[in-house]
């Protein structure tokens, strides 16, 4: 506190004094614990904002370390005090100035009630330095201007963060209103997709019933090849995947020879009848054939054409036979035969090496309905 001296009312002048510059410390400390205290708020509130906010709020930071630091510089020049106290009659003019400036500043950042009682408690802590810091106004007044400079800043920097937050606050209504409407899309998309589920699954069901239908249809020829099978057993040459009849060639013609021998026809037609009518006896097996055809093989000696031409003969030679007998005609089997050479085509190979006696062959084998679509269909299926 100030020393006394022999003049009472010098004294009491200066303890007035003393007394308004302390109340005007301690509007000055609220003025500056505030600014502290709203910097502090807002760079809490302004934290996830862009990266010119936190710009800001560092140089904020900036500004209540540089206070904190005058104020360090204000105790250590103390001693400074006795020197000044002489001009405090010239400054009480600019401290009026200055206290109306405090008053207006103080009137332009007044706090929320449940702000200042926030501040109160802080600066009830701060009350015990208000002695030490009440020798230090006289300095202070000359810091005084500059600083209502940097509250104005800071003002226009508060209101300014205020505008960009209410800016930002209207974009995520705007954003949440959006996010609203994509919601009632979605879940339209939602409800359209289900029930589209529902008739794919349907489509789906019918499909595989199309599906198992078509399989039945082209299982036909393993079935054909089993009622065979079980009906000759070994009675014939009964061909285990095609199914087809095989007949020597070394048994019904001679080497290079396409004129059937006369002891080989009673066992070629004991061999047809008995592979036709198994085929054309059952009715589960009859309303599916559509042709019966005879083949004629040979072997890889000789050209492609003296072989395919040499087949032929002797395929139209078997079956320009077999029309001559009764139960041809009597089970009108003449419309579904043919007769075709395939040369050497389809030779008999065993361990990579043709077998030409096993290639020189006559082949009767059964042609099912529309077998190439159903072939074609077979394979669709099982690739998908």
């Amino acid at each position: 506190m100030f020393k006394k001296k022999s003049n009472s009312s010098e004294t009491n002048f200066w303890i007035s004094y003393a007394d308004l510059m302390a109340g005007l410390l301690f509007v000055f400390i609220l003025l500056i614990g505030a600014i502290v205290v709203k910097s502090a708020i807002v760079r809490n509130q302004l934290s996830l904002q862009e990266t010119v906010v936190s710009e800001q709020e560092s140089a904020l930071d900036e500004q209540s370390d540089h206070l904190i630091d005058l104020s360090q510089s204000i105790a250590i020049k103390s001693d400074e005090i006795t020197k000044l106290r002489n001009l405090l009659a010239k400054r009480e003019q600019s401290l009026e100035e200055s206290n109306s400036k405090l008053v207006l500043s103080s009137n332009a950042l007044k706090l929320k009630n449940d702000e200042l009682s926030n501040l109160n408690q802080l600066l009830l802590a701060q009350n015990t330095k208000v002695d030490n810091y009440s020798e230090h106004i006289i300095l202070l007044q000359n810091l005084t201007k500059e600083q209502n400079a940097t509250i104005n800043n800071s003002s226009q920097t508060l209101n300014s963060y205020k505008n960009k937050v209410i800016l930002l606050s209207n974009q995520l209504t705007q954003k949440d209103e959006s996010l609203k409407l994509n919601e009632q899309k979605l879940l339209q998309l939602l409800k359209a997709l289900e029930n589209k589920q529902t008739k794919y699954d349907g489509l789906l069901t019918k499909l595989q019933a199309q599906k198992a239908k078509i399989k039945s249809l082209t299982g036909i020829k393993l079935k054909v090849i089993a009622e065979l099978k079980s009906a000759l057993g070994n009675k014939v040459n009964i061909d285990k995947e095609s199914g087809s009849l095989k007949l020597a060639s070394n048994i019904l013609f001679d080497k290079g020879s396409a004129q059937l021998k006369e002891g080989s026809k009673a066992e070629l037609e004991a061999n047809f009848i008995e592979y036709v009518s198994t085929l054309l006896g059952n009715r589960n097996v009859s309303q599916h054939i559509d042709k019966i055809i005879i083949e004629g093989h040979s072997d890889s000696d000789g050209s492609y054409l003296y072989n395919l031409n040499l087949s032929q003969q002797r395929a139209y030679a078997v079956m320009n036979h077999l029309l001559t007998i009764d139960y041809i005609k009597r089970n009108n089997i003449t419309s579904k035969l043919v007769a075709s050479g395939r040369s050497y085509l389809d030779a008999i190979k065993i361990n990579g090496r043709e077998d030409k006696d096993a290639s020189r062959r006559i082949e009767v084998k059964f042609r099912l309905k529309n077998e190439d679509a159903m072939y074609e269909i077979e394979r669709i299926l099982d690739a998908n």
